[in-house]
């Protein structure tokens, strides 16, 4: 039991989700008994058991899909040939296994200027894992990004290829200028990496801009379409920190409702934030 708990502790420490089955309930003869569990990965591999079986087929199978729209779920299982008729089953007793997600969001902040130093100190708070990459060390360093819990350095393409498929991920281009967020854009989507949440700082000349570039070296409309620029929630920020919080509260959306409030995922706000673009 031991084991399962410590695995648990150390991917929430980097950042990987996982799932916790524990058998809640028992009813006549059953081949797992109460509190015994099993910690399921990302990557379908899993620790501990529940009985064995088809029964843990299909409590692996609601472990992934509860780290996916991270809402636990009670699975109840009459263990007899009737409910499985090719699994051998006959002990004929019930058990009920609760599945909960432990899930700690993560969120890649490619550029570790002004503004990205403000969204990862709220990220932080709202219980994200946080990321800062940037190609100059200086902008890495620890001392200016304190909530930080990964701090990368290296050139922006090939540290943007690190991140795919990152299905689970949410993800912000806010480096120096235009150009660095570009090189990011295309490495996502040359890497395949379909993020949760793409984020990009800027106005809206500069997404049409930009955009037109990415088209023209093959960049597909489907994945710009994903790209949320201006990002953030129409508060009317102005200030690094009032970006941050508008930024914030997107991703929590994003989280908590798939999309932005009262919008289907991936549709535009209705009024996007244009935030200034001075110093990041």
């Amino acid at each position: 039991m031991s084991d399962v708990y410590e695995e648990l502790v150390r991917l929430q420490k980097l950042g990987e989700p996982c799932a916790l089955c524990t058998i809640t309930k028992t009813v006549g003869s059953t081949p797992g008994k109460t509190t015994m569990k099993m910690l399921v990965r990302r990557d379908g591999s899993f620790l501990g058991t529940v009985g064995g079986g088809c029964l843990e087929a299909e409590v692996l199978d609601a472990a992934l899909a509860a780290m996916q729209d991270e809402r636990s779920r009670t699975l109840s299982f009459a263990l007899n040939e009737r409910d499985y008729p090719d699994s051998g089953l006959l002990c004929g007793g019930q058990l009920e296994i609760f599945v909960e997600p432990i899930v700690v969001p993560r969120l890649v902040l490619f550029g570790g200027g002004h503004v990205s130093a403000a969204i990862a100190k709220l990220a932080h708070l709202t219980g994200f894992h946080v990321t800062i990459a940037d190609d100059r060390d200086v902008f890495v360093a620890r001392e200016r990004h304190p909530d930080a819990n990964e701090l990368l350095c290296g050139e922006f393409a090939d540290l943007a290829r690190r991140f795919a498929p990152g299905d689970d991920l949410y993800v912000i281009a806010v480096t120096r200028g235009h150009d660095k967020d570009g090189e990011v854009l295309e490495a996502l989507f040359r890497a395949g990496a379909r993020p949760k949440y793409l984020g990009m700082i800027g106005s809206r000349a500069k997404k049409v801009q930009l955009f037109e570039k990415l088209g023209a070296v093959g960049v597909s409309a489907d994945f710009l379409a994903r790209v949320r620029t201006p990002m953030g929630l129409p508060i009317g920020a102005r200030t690094h920190e009032e970006i941050a919080v508008a930024v914030a509260a997107e991703l929590v959306s994003f989280r908590r409702l798939g999309g932005p409030p009262g919008a289907a995922p991936g549709a535009p706000p209705a009024a996007p934030l244009d935030p200034t673009c001075g110093p990041r």
